[in-house]
């Protein structure tokens, strides 16, 4: 909207933060320099003795931001008027954090993501009515004090709002282009300007509340030009909330209109300290209010909410539909070829065709494989664990398989317990089947990693709202349609994404008890912190892909 979004596209973030956090710290002590400490405690001391008037300033103040929420919701009548309200707070809550006014694409990002509002219609939109609300405070400014606003702002100021009045032109044409298209556009009208002047005048409300208690017997044209000039200047806001560069504009307006400069320095503060306390308080709000949250979801919908996908019976399989067991294997040469033995060879009036996949080992695991009676998939260099069961997934679904499984190499899991597991599948009981092993035997499990499966379960369990007791085992059966429609968002592991994937989508999921006994070869890719750092993220993206 101005000169500072050319610096914002080619300096990084970083530095932008630690620049204007800079430019912050030296206002505070060019500020702190100059108070009247005894006045200010007074001007306080009044503000709490003065509850009617404080409620007064607050409600104005929140009053002139619903209506500019308002405003957006006659432009875009499908954004609702909570999440409108949410988008303006939790962005007016960004830019008292963020320097640089760099909290202003969290509106946008508000009604992309909670309201489903499409990208092109949010930004231009936005740009729009931030223009136009600019453009009506300077006007506003220049029709109670014509000489005195003019004065104020500047030739500095007057470049800035040249350069709104071309970016408000534009982004007016780019809405207009767009409403075109798009019926859920509707152009703003008169009734927008009416809803951002009345903005503007109920946020004086609370610049005249504060002066009364800084000792200001201010005029209420008095109250509005000093609005618009603090406002205006904070086009050009470097420190985070604009502080410093507030206090400058508003306390020179103030002597402008004729006031003491020490009770107009108090005035600024105060009413800089009440908009800064409410910011980030409704923001806070906002961030998490009205649902969803604009963190995201951090559980799935409840199941009620869910439908469940067509179910195949039984009898929708080929009576010589195979059973496909394959093992995602990397350099486990030790372990894979014993594991493939231990398979049967058919499971309830089935054929058990068993399949490695090869993650790019750089052992013998696809020979010993092969001299096992398996057959192999070398995917020739390794992409993980979860790019591993995407291949079997469409291996199973190619062979026309009546149900598909994958089980660790490792020697972990008990290949021979494969009929339990693939019973609900063949029965249409269940679509999506994992082996439990704490509903089970356990034979041997390091003491440090039962702790970390009990706790990643319980975790999972509490994400996708049911019992689940074995949130990483690494036996799972899966009826073609399952398989078919399993996605699985990042290549270094399945467990968590896959159960959330499934679930969210209305399969039916089981659970059945297995035996598990620790590895005694080779060693797990599993590592504590390389798998938080790749599973919490994915956990958080799959529960907030659309």
């Amino acid at each position: 909207m101005n000169f500072l979004a050319s610096v914002r596209s080619r300096l990084p973030v970083r530095t932008l933060l630690l620049v204007g956090v800079g430019i912050g710290f030296v206002a505070v002590i060019i500020v702190a320099g100059s108070i009247d400490g005894a006045a200010l405690r007074t001007a306080a001391s009044n503000a709490r003795q003065d509850p009617a008037g404080l409620s007064l300033a607050l409600a104005a103040f929140g009053a002139a931001f619903l209506l500019r929420a308002l405003a957006w919701r006659r432009v875009l009548p499908g954004l609702p008027v909570g999440q409108a309200s949410a988008a303006v707070h939790a962005t007016l809550g960004a830019n008292h954090i963020l320097p640089f006014r760099l909290g202003e694409p969290v509106r946008v990002l508000s009604a992309v993501r909670r309201a489903g509002i499409g990208i092109e219609a949010a930004t231009a939109s936005t740009i729009t009515l931030r223009a136009a609300d600019m453009l009506t405070v300077v006007t506003l400014g220049a029709i109670v004090a014509p000489a005195a606003f003019f004065d104020l702002l500047g030739w500095f100021g007057w470049a800035c709002v040249a350069a709104i009045a071309l970016v408000a032109v534009a982004a007016y044409r780019w809405l207009s282009s767009l409403a075109k298209k798009r019926p859920e556009i509707v152009m703003p009208g008169l009734a927008v300007l009416a809803f951002s002047a009345s903005a503007w005048l109920l946020e004086a409300v609370l610049v005249w509340q504060t002066a009364q208690w800084a000792g200001i017997d201010a005029s209420w044209s008095a109250a509005i030009l000093v609005t618009t000039v603090a406002v205006a200047a904070q086009i050009a806001a470097f420190a985070p909330g604009g502080f410093g560069t507030y206090e400058a504009a508003a306390v020179a307006a103030w002597i402008v209109a004729g006031y003491d400069p020490s009770a107009a320095l108090i005035a600024a503060l105060t009413a800089h300290a009440l908009k800064t306390a409410y910011s980030l308080v409704a923001g806070t709000v906002a961030v998490f209010l009205p649902a969803p949250t604009l963190l995201g979801r951090f559980r799935l919908p409840n199941s009620s909410t869910v439908q469940a996908p067509a179910q195949n019976s039984p009898a929708d399989q080929l009576d010589d539909s195979p059973v496909l067991l394959f093992m995602p294997a990397f350099n486990e040469q030790d372990a894979v070829g014993e594991c493939i033995k231990r398979a049967p060879a058919q499971v309830h009036g089935r054929r058990v065709d068993v399949l490695v996949v090869d993650d790019g080992s750089h052992d013998d695991t696809a020979r010993v494989a092969r001299d096992a009676g398996a057959q192999v998939l070398e995917l020739g260099q390794n992409h993980g664990l979860g790019a591993a069961v995407r291949a079997g997934f469409q291996a199973g679904i190619e062979r026309n398989a009546a149900a598909i499984v994958f089980c660790d190499a490792d020697g972990e899991y008990p290949p021979e317990e494969l009929a339990n597991l693939v019973e609900p599948i063949v029965e249409g009981r269940a679509d999506y089947v994992a082996g439990s092993r704490f509903s089970g035997r356990i034979d041997h499990m390091q003491p440090h990693r039962r702790f970390g499966n009990i706790v990643l379960t319980r975790a999972l369990s509490f994400i996708a709202r049911r019992k689940i007791t074995d949130g990483q085992s690494g036996y799972r059966a899966f009826s073609p349609k399952a398989a078919r429609s399993a996605e699985i968002i990042h290549d270094f592991n399945y467990a968590q994404v896959l159960t959330l994937d499934l679930l969210a989508k209305g399969f039916r999921y089981e659970e059945v008890p297995i035996s598990y006994h620790f590895r005694t070869t080779g060693e797990s890719f599993v590592k504590l912190g390389s798998y938080l750092r790749n599973v919490v993220p994915a956990i958080y993206k799959e529960l907030n892909t659309a």
